[in-house]
């Protein structure tokens, strides 16, 4: 088993084809994606292929250590960033072809009007041994 990192974004892939943000859907449209999202992870709790997943608010601030008894350096929020996290789920599954399978049917989540969003979703394996050094 191999663990992958599947990360939504608000923006910063190419656009998908329901590509109607998600503060100008209804209520009802929120609520049918949210149970989308809930029952997909039920379902790879059952086959052992959910480890966890979140939701992502827009807001938050870059942070970096800046020295030795100084504080940390802020900047932000940067809600105009290309590329901001929307959610993330860690699946456990047997491969890489697995995992793109999964990816490719979370991105069938509905959106707007109830049709499947096509969003595009970065999958990402876990680092599981040090990069092999080459001279």
């Amino acid at each position: 088993m191999a663990k992958y990192l599947l990360l939504k974004h608000y923006r910063g892939a190419p656009a998908p084809r329901n590509d109607v943000p998600m503060d100008q859907w209804t209520e009802d449209e929120i609520s049918a994606h949210m149970q989308y999202m809930h029952d997909f992870a039920g379902r790879l709790e059952g086959s052992g292929e959910f480890v966890d997943g979140q939701a992502l608010a827009p807001e938050g601030a870059w942070v970096r250590y800046d020295g030795e008894g100084r504080p940390p350096v802020t900047d932000g929020p940067f809600a105009e960033t290309k590329d901001l996290i929307a959610g993330w789920m860690i699946i456990d599954v047997e491969n890489w072809d697995r995992a793109v399978e999964l990816a490719g049917e979370l991105s069938a989540a509905p959106g707007r009007g109830g049709e499947p969003i096509h969003e595009w979703l970065e999958v990402r394996p876990f680092l599981t041994e040090p990069p092999a050094v080459t001279e």
